[in-house]
């Protein structure tokens, strides 16, 4: 697709390329042609028939001067020349080589560029002695020099600065091929890394079902109410952790995916939360990266614990849910503490000192959570964010659960970070969940 595209991009300016110096051509050619109708100055004879095909056949050449830039001023230089020869006035027919050494200077080197201008400044100069008697041989020697010296430095500037606008096209090119492979390796290791916590949440449920499977069978002889209820635990957590394995094997499915939907743009990618940055923001005190590959994946309950960490990091940070809260299954969840984690760590990045509010919305058929900041020193309200890896990242995660993200700047500062989750059915609904704590939460 793309080289079919840049085939089309090279026969368009093949196209254009052709139209203009068609039209160079004719121009020249037309424009010769009414010179030549003028009266000659003293010394030079009008042009008759034979000089009007001299004049056609020198603007003409010009067809040709992209793809021939040396055979095309060498030609129209020996038209020229038997032009003044002929005893016709050589001011008539002199752009068209010009415009040859223009050309010439432009793309070739710099011994053949000034082999052409020593050309057309003996030309000049054999022009100005055939006819001595009524020429000013001071005058005609500054032309000689004057005349092609500017079209030679001008040629010489034009085609250095087209040599320097390829490379910046090329340059360009290679630059926006690495984001693409730069964007396919961090949405694969998001998913890497989302598919590992989501297999923690599996892993979780299976233990559940274990767990629940014993006790049913030890109590049943003796409490069957209490067997019936430990049954109906595992049907349901064996309902969501099958959900969860599906989402799970759906995400890995790089390979038959094209590109995200938003590019990344290297320069600002340090622009979204790395690593590091998600270790400063959301990991338990004291626990190494080693370890919290083992811990339990975090939920809800964990939220104050974060803002806890903002907070001691500078940013005045407050939490408050909006409605009743829905309990959510564990991978969802997970999906809403890592975006509020992500989003925060942007925070502390990017405005430093400020005051961020996470909202939770519980609504009648969606989770609506927005983490919204007034911005730093450096923040304007109209500045263009590009997305990156943390974007890329929080997009998965929602897009996973049928949800949304959207982020970018506010009217009035600062930045906003939007998610937006579908309710969890009934059947999905784990019969209790943690809830955010009461550590400066507004509930209404």
């Amino acid at each position: 697709m793309r080289a079919g595209i840049g085939f089309l991009d090279k026969l368009m300016g093949r196209y254009r390329s052709l139209v203009v110096d068609s039209l160079l051509a004719l121009g020249y050619a037309g424009a010769g042609l009414l010179l030549g109708q003028e009266q000659p100055p003293a010394g030079w004879q009008a042009v008759d028939g034979l000089g009007a095909v001299l004049t056609v056949l020198v603007g003409l050449v010009l067809l040709a001067r992209r793809i021939a830039p040396v055979g095309v001023f060498a030609t129209s230089s020996a038209l020229w020349i038997l032009f003044i020869a002929c005893g016709y006035w050589p001011v008539i027919n002199s752009m068209p080589p010009l415009l040859g050494l223009y050309t010439v200077a432009a793309t070739r080197h710099l011994r053949t560029s000034l082999v052409c201008a020593v050309v057309v400044a003996g030309t000049w100069v054999y022009a100005g002695l055939g006819n001595a008697d009524n020429s000013s041989m001071p005058t005609v020697l500054a032309q000689a020099v004057l005349f092609p010296a500017v079209v030679f430095v001008v040629g010489r500037g034009s085609g250095r600065l087209a040599e320097r606008n390829r490379q910046f096209a090329e340059l360009t090119f290679q630059l926006r091929r690495q984001q693409e492979e730069n964007a396919r390796q961090a949405l694969t290791e998001e998913r890497v890394r989302i598919a590992r916590e989501l297999h923690d949440v599996v892993a979780h449920h299976m233990s559940v079902i274990s767990l629940q499977a014993g006790m049913a069978s030890y109590v049943f002889p003796t409490n069957p109410a209490v067997s019936r209820q430990a049954l109906d635990t595992i049907a349901r957590t064996s309902r969501e952790a099958l959900e969860e394995m599906r989402r799970m094997l759906v995400l890995l499915r790089v390979g038959q995916e094209g590109p995200p939907e938003g590019q990344v743009d290297p320069a600002d990618a340090d622009a979204d939360a790395d690593a590091d940055a998600d270790a400063e923001a959301g990991a338990p005190d004291g626990e190494s990266e080693d370890e919290g590959a083992y811990a339990p994946a975090p939920g809800l309950d964990l939220l104050d614990r974060l803002l806890e960490r903002v907070r001691g990091a500078g940013v005045q940070a407050t939490m408050e849910v909006v409605g009743s809260p829905t309990p959510l299954p564990q991978g969802m969840a997970l999906c809403v503490f890592r975006v509020i984690q992500e989003a925060l760590t942007n925070v502390l990045k990017h405005a430093g000192p400020t005051r961020a509010a996470v909202t939770i919305r519980y609504e009648s058929r969606a989770v609506v959570v927005s983490v919204t900041d007034e911005g730093g020193g450096n923040s304007l309200p109209d500045k263009v964010i590009t997305p990156g890896h943390g974007l890329i990242g929080m997009r998965e995660r929602a897009k996973i659960y049928g949800g949304t993200v959207t982020a970018g700047p506010r009217p009035l500062g600062g930045f906003e970070v939007r998610l937006v989750l579908p309710s969890p059915t009934d059947g999905e609904r784990p019969d209790t969940l943690p809830t955010p704590g009461l550590g400066d939460v507004r509930s209404r």
